[in-house]
């Protein structure tokens, strides 16, 4: 299924706005309001959220932006690596105007999150990262929401969608079925395969880890011309993130999360039953939409790999116009309209 970039979101719940308003509840498990029309939100204008907060979650004091009303049905988008929350600054407005509350967290090591403790190890594990979501949820008094996110977003959306699914009512998940294991990482890949992980084995090394502690912003930048070869990002866009990555667990989070994929770091033992478990490969049973790029300059698999990993409502729809990596910031109103999409048919 092809959607363009531009493409306009068709309206629907036509006639059903009062009954479903009306049947709304307050815990975030209603279905979703009527969408306004996502013209109304004009693409491009955005550069800032209308609030940034702070709130202890788990073992980390999380930095996130709000965006719509608090008793509307929740949305939590999830970025990447190298990214932040402004890659849904054109997204959550247009969430907003439909009626959803939304949630942007800053994940570990990015912006404004920070652990609550000193002597917390700065794991970068993925079932970690999914687990602070969680904590947010609950911190927020938030019982279900639709997850939305690309790269490691996506890899946690994934995470939650298995590991909790009574907390997750549908997922948005760019790149498809990213669960993975360090048994799986340690299987060598075909050697152009590997050559896309260059950066996997340069994290690997001391060297490459005092490499991107002092170049960490040109190796960001690089990274996003490279994952996104067809987007032609203003420098003013690309600092706005990058000030994220100035967080002081950054580098460690992101080195261990790299190394720990690789079999080369150890993880923590309260998460051996969730790793045990994603290691089988589970099968995501939550409503799915799936995206992808057509431009798309990092490693990823062919829609085709992961079709048979959703046992739930399932679809799968190709972005075109040369959208690479960062679909959400390259294609907002696609990746609006999926959440949408998604949401309302529950």
């Amino acid at each position: 299924m092809s959607h363009d970039v531009d493409h306009e979101r068709r309206r629907f719940f036509a006639g059903a706005a009062t009954m479903l308003a009306a049947a709304q509840l307050a815990s975030n498990t209603a279905v979703a309001k009527p969408a306004k029309p996502a013209a109304a939100v004009k693409i491009g204008s955005n550069t800032s959220f209308p609030s940034l907060k702070q709130v202890d979650a788990g073992l980390l004091n999380v930095g996130y932006a709000e965006a719509g009303p608090v008793d509307g049905p929740a949305v939590i988008l999830l970025h990447g690596w190298p990214y932040d929350i402004y890659s849904f600054v054109d997204v959550a407005p247009i969430l907003a105007a439909a009626g959803y509350r939304v949630i942007v967290p800053y994940l570990r090591g990015y912006g404004t999150t920070r652990f609550l403790s000193d002597e917390t190890m700065r794991n970068g594990q993925p079932s970690a990262i999914a687990a602070d979501i969680i904590a947010v949820m609950d911190a927020l008094r938030i019982d279900k929401a639709t997850i939305a996110g690309f790269d490691w977003g996506a890899r946690t959306a994934n995470i939650m969608a298995v590991l909790w699914p009574e907390r997750c009512k549908a997922m948005v998940s760019v790149s498809g079925y990213l669960i993975g294991s360090q048994q799986a990482g340690k299987m060598p890949l075909p050697p152009k395969a590997e050559l896309q992980w260059w950066y996997q084995f340069y994290f690997a090394t001391e060297r490459g880890r005092e490499g991107y502690e002092e170049y960490r912003r040109e190796f960001s930048k690089l990274i996003w011309q490279l994952a996104s070869p067809q987007w032609h990002f203003e420098e003013t866009t690309f600092q706005r993130s990058a000030e994220a990555f100035d967080n002081p667990d950054h580098v460690a989070i992101v080195i261990h999360n790299y190394r720990w994929r690789l079999g080369l770091a150890e993880g923590e033992a309260r998460y051996d039953g969730y790793e045990a478990l994603l290691s089988r490969a589970p099968v995501i049973g939550v409503p799915t939409i799936t995206l992808e790029g057509d431009a798309n300059g990092a490693p990823h698999p062919d829609p085709s790999a992961y079709a048979k990993m959703f046992s739930g409502k399932y679809s799968h729809r190709t972005i075109n116009g040369g959208v690479g990596h960062n679909l959400p910031q390259e294609a907002p109103k696609a990746f609006a309209a999926a959440i949408m999409d998604v949401t309302g048919d529950v």
